[in-house]
């Protein structure tokens, strides 16, 4: 039967014999694109594979090799899978390259390693490892761009890590698309990826983002991969965080931080000290929330600015902030609180150019809108967490005793937390606990301070 050209979505990855404007998998606008012609679907294998029970699946525990860098094995679950794809996204110039290079060097004392670079010669990664003062003389570089060569050159070597620099620089010499295109992106991460489990070759992909701050190329890439992380920090900081948004051998949401210096990138071993307030200055609109990213939980800092709007048309901007959550809340501060914000500007900022999504910031946000909108500093030993429904009440969080622990660890002194948080069980140290059950008392306990 002759093969014939079909329609691909760059988004869902579904395919469509003629050209739509719309998706029908996904509903996605303008991501249909054209694609080659087909292979012919292949004969029927001789042998079909048994299918066994679940209790007759052995299961093994997981090896894992230690990358060099604490904050990275963090991340990944307790350090790198053999025969696992991790797929490391994020802004130009961020460190995606710094990283991986100081990783390969790391682990190349112990391991065979191979870095392809499609976007610089191997002399210019030879430079920027001897300016990051690398030693690593088992690791070793090629500069390829062809699939197939480079695959063939990785079973020469037999590499236990590799790394592709990046995804969307490498092709297939068989496809018409030029690379970075959909078909090239998903088809050569599919011959890498069967290469690392054929092998049980840890693989490293590099992807290159989109304006939007996406991964570039279909989506599909993301389901081929074991593990995606993103590259998150402020182009003007010096602050760099790694997050898993994926693993499949360990937790989502874990955060890795990182420092860029001139000798590459160093760990920061206690992040919540280096994103709290080191001046004893109490100022009004600064509260301390313990949230958690992954099993790590993390004192930062919520900041809040309310003032007189001077047109009629406030604004409300929320960084680092779930920006619609924010105009919820203010509702609630107004219902449950009695605090108007209909004719100020409300700006809300995470300091440190951290990202929290989790619903337990709900109260520190509302007590910093609070504590700016009355001009009453908030203490400099409070801390906070809890998520605040429609109602007005208080909700209890995961992990409140972890999040408490690791308050009183830090030397705060006392906490207003949702009442399910407290446990009568439990010790919470030094800390002394308020639970509240309504948004209405914590906002008076604050108030009375």
């Amino acid at each position: 039967m002759k093969a014939r050209a079909y329609y691909q979505c760059r988004e869902c990855g579904a395919r469509s014999v003629q050209w739509a404007g719309r998706c029908d998998a996904c509903a996605a606008w303008n991501t249909m694109v054209a694609m080659g012609a087909a292979a012919p679907a292949a004969d029927a294998p001789a042998g079909v594979k048994r299918a066994i029970s679940l209790a007759e699946v052995r299961c093994e525990g997981v090896t894992r090799w230690p990358s060099g860098l604490q904050e990275l094995d963090r991340v990944l679950g307790g350090g790198v899978v053999p025969g696992s794809v991790v797929l490391l996204g994020g802004d130009p110039g961020i460190g995606k390259s710094t990283i991986l290079i100081q990783t390969l060097a790391a682990m190349s004392a112990d391991l065979s390693a191979l870095y392809v670079t499609g976007e610089e010669s191997t002399a210019q990664v030879a430079l920027r490892g001897r300016r990051l003062g690398l030693v690593a003389p088992g690791m070793k570089l090629l500069a390829e761009t062809d699939i197939e060569a480079i695959i063939a050159q990785a079973r020469l070597e037999t590499p236990r890590v590799l790394v592709i620099d990046s995804i969307q620089t490498v092709y297939l010499p068989h496809l018409a698309q030029a690379p970075g295109s959909v078909a090239q992106v998903r088809e050569a991460a599919a011959a890498l990826v069967r290469y690392a489990k054929e092998t049980d070759t840890a693989l490293f992909l590099v992807g290159h983002v989109t304006k939007e701050g996406q991964l570039a190329g279909p989506r599909v890439l993301e389901h081929m991969v074991d593990a995606v992380l993103y590259f998150e920090g402020d182009s003007g900081s010096r602050y760099r965080l790694i997050r898993a948004i994926k693993n499949r051998f360990g937790a989502v949401n874990e955060i890795g931080v990182f420092v860029m210096t001139e000798g590459g990138l160093r760990e920061v071993t206690n992040p919540s000290a280096l994103f709290l307030r080191q001046d004893a200055h109490n100022a009004p609109g600064s509260v301390t929330l313990v949230t958690q990213e992954g099993t790590r939980p993390l004192l930062v800092e919520v900041q809040a600015l309310i003032d007189e709007s001077p047109g009629g048309n406030p604004r409300r901007v929320a960084l680092g902030l779930d920006g619609q959550r924010l105009g919820m809340l203010l509702a609630l501060l107004h219902r449950h609180g009695g605090h108007a914000t209909g004719r100020h500007d409300v700006f809300v900022n995470v300091a440190g150019g951290v990202r929290v999504t989790e619903t337990a910031s709900d109260l520190a946000v509302l007590l910093a809108c609070a504590s700016s909108l009355t001009d009453r500093p908030v203490a400099r030993d409070l801390v906070v967490f809890g998520e605040v429904g429609l109602a007005g009440e208080m909700r209890p969080v995961p992990r409140g005793q972890e999040r408490l622990r690791e308050a009183a660890k830090l030397g705060f002194k006392r906490a207003i937390v949702p009442a399910a948080n407290v446990s009568k069980r439990a010790a919470h140290g030094d800390i002394a606990v308020f639970g509240a059950r309504q948004l209405s008392e914590a906002l008076a306990w604050f108030l009375k301070q």
